[in-house]
């Protein structure tokens, strides 16, 4: 009994001494006579050097003003505090942010024998709430955006109708409003359930950070930024469908694309799917933007995929081929020579009427929730932006075959490049990065990120600012700029910058640019591009590139 006692009370003293939180027993003057470890650990200072100290010594001057007049005052009234802000001072002069709370033990006699104490550190919990506060807002201005989007189209779908036009023009103009009016739909219903993740997920963090609930965090803040991704690709599967993504063209061999996606292909297929690659030797090289390449190949895999439930066989094949006059003239593609890709599945294949259709926006034949319908038309804008073809051969009950068409590319090339680079660089703090976005909530996200992976930065709100700083700061080595701004685009800054610094190393980024460093779809020859948003590894790689 005398050993179960002994064992209790020296689980009830590690409790105290190591809990999450700080606990102080003070006099009712204020002397600290117990303190246990974790708050002299967060304080630097050893428990021997608390105790005897009053608490108010550990306070910030504007603290100890609040301790005086508010928390002394009505603990000695009331018995308690419940959670105030403080600011405590550590050992090596910073500060340590606090909730604190106070109830004060009453003797039978109605004296105050001692107050206890406890603290929390509120060091995580303010930047959650900082950055929480930052991504909800900017949902909302996403959300704010795609209803103005949404008014605009309406607005000219409404001028379109009532507008005096012949017979003949009236039903190519009806059918261009159902095409509009179907895509904005669409487009609503997605991005409207991916930005009520974001918001629904991010508002329950906060309400649990409000609460000190601190265990679920993890799981909603991955919930938000799974649906701010997949927001992310609808709009790069919309741009890509309308042919209007920035494409990065580089001379690729299609063989070595695809034997270097066979661990992706393998983790996205499954068990139950056989995989077998067909390469052809000989295999011309042709001229694509090899990661919009990579994402059009994997998009197919994954409706194949869907297309053989219970399992099956996809089967990637490449080969040279040969598009005639005859052909070209009744597909919308130009004659010549070409690198095809080609996958097939041995799933339920589709009827006539469906192939017609399937490279229609936000046309789709699996359940609600199960995908955008915007796979197949993102692989067929990209191969006709890309100078290409796309073609669906499909029978019901035997399986389908998409295959796309490149054009052969003639000029040699030895920086043949097929493989994503998915490293995470860094950078040095003497590397000085001008960064220059007119966006303010952007330009603190793309600092902290460049801070994260060591660089130096420097962040100005536009190019009147960015200039100046490069007159002024001979240590900037790379100039990372948005596009879209005043009174000067990015592109136009970069050249005046590079006038005054020749070969200063730029990078470009944007959410969408139709001519400042884009021409026919494609990027200009000099131009290192990242497309917003990013992610940290794309943040990561553009920059080392440039600079390197």
């Amino acid at each position: 009994m005398n050993s179960n006692t002994g064992s209790d009370v020296d689980d009830l003293v590690d409790l105290f001494e190591n809990a999450p939180c700080g606990y102080i027993s003070a006099a009712p003057d204020g002397r600290i006579m117990l303190a246990n470890k974790t708050l002299s650990f967060w304080l630097g200072v050893s428990s021997d050097k608390i105790v005897g100290r009053k608490f108010i010594d550990f306070l910030t001057m504007p603290g100890k003003i609040y301790f005086e007049t508010h928390f002394a005052p009505l603990v000695a009234m009331q018995g308690a505090f419940n959670e105030v802000a403080l600011d405590m001072v550590k050992a090596d002069g910073t500060r340590l942010p606090v909730l604190v709370n106070a109830v004060a033990r009453i003797a039978e006699e109605g004296a105050v024998r001692f107050i206890r104490i406890t603290i929390f550190n509120a060091t995580d919990r303010r930047r959650y709430e900082r950055e929480l506060l930052e991504a909800r807002a900017a949902a909302e201005r996403a959300a704010t955006a795609l209803k103005d989007l949404n008014a605009s189209l309406e607005e000219r779908i409404a001028r379109a109708v009532h507008e005096k036009i012949t017979a003949e023009s009236a039903l190519h103009q009806a059918q261009k409003i159902e095409a509009l009016g179907h895509l904005t739909g669409g487009v609503a219903h997605d991005f409207n359930n991916m930005l009520a993740v974001v918001i629904g997920g991010l508002s329950m963090a906060q309400r649990r950070m409000a609460k000190g609930a601190f265990d679920d965090l993890p799981k909603l803040l991955a919930s938000a930024l799974d649906g701010a991704n997949r927001a992310a690709t609808l709009t790069q599967r919309l741009l890509a469908f309308s042919r209007q993504q920035p494409l990065s063209p580089e001379t690729v061999d299609a063989n070595k694309l695809v034997a270097n996606m066979a661990e992706i292909l393998a983790s996205t297929l499954g068990e139950t799917i056989q995989k077998e690659t067909v390469l052809a030797a000989g295999l011309w090289r042709t001229k694509a933007d090899a990661n919009q390449l990579e994402n059009a190949v994997l998009n197919l895999a994954v409706n194949a995929r869907d297309a053989m439930p219970d399992g099956g066989k996809l089967t990637i094949e490449t080969g040279n081929a040969y598009i005639d006059e005859a052909y070209a003239a009744a597909h919308d593609v130009a004659p010549g020579q070409y690198v095809m890709i080609a996958v097939t599945d041995t799933g339920c294949g589709m009827p006539p009427d469906i192939i017609t259709k399937a490279v229609d926006p936000f046309f789709t034949t699996k359940p609600v929730g199960k995908g955008t319908g915007l796979g197949l038309s993102q692989v067929f804008g990209f191969a006709k932006q890309s100078g290409g073809h796309m073609k669906i051969y499909s029978e019901v009950g035997i399986g389908t075959t998409i295959k796309i068409y490149l054009p052969r590319e003639y000029e040699p090339d030895d920086a043949v490049q097929s493989i994503r680079d998915e490293s995470v660089p860094r950078g040095s703090a003497r590397e000085v990065i001008l960064l220059v976005e007119d966006d303010a909530s952007v330009r603190e996200v793309h600092t902290r990120m460049l801070e994260e992976l060591g660089y130096g930065v420097m962040p100005v709100d536009g190019p009147v600012a960015a200039l100046a700083a490069i007159d002024e700061r001979p240590d900037v080595s790379l100039l990372f700029t948005d596009i879209v701004m005043a009174p000067m685009n990015g592109r136009m800054l970069a050249d005046e910058a590079r006038r005054r610094r020749p070969g200063l190393p730029v990078v470009f980024t944007t959410g969408y640019s139709r001519n400042a460093v884009v021409h026919n779809g494609v990027l200009d020859p000099d131009v290192i591009f990242l497309q917003k948003p990013a992610t940290l590894g794309d943040i990561a790689r553009k920059p080392r590139a440039a600079l390197d």
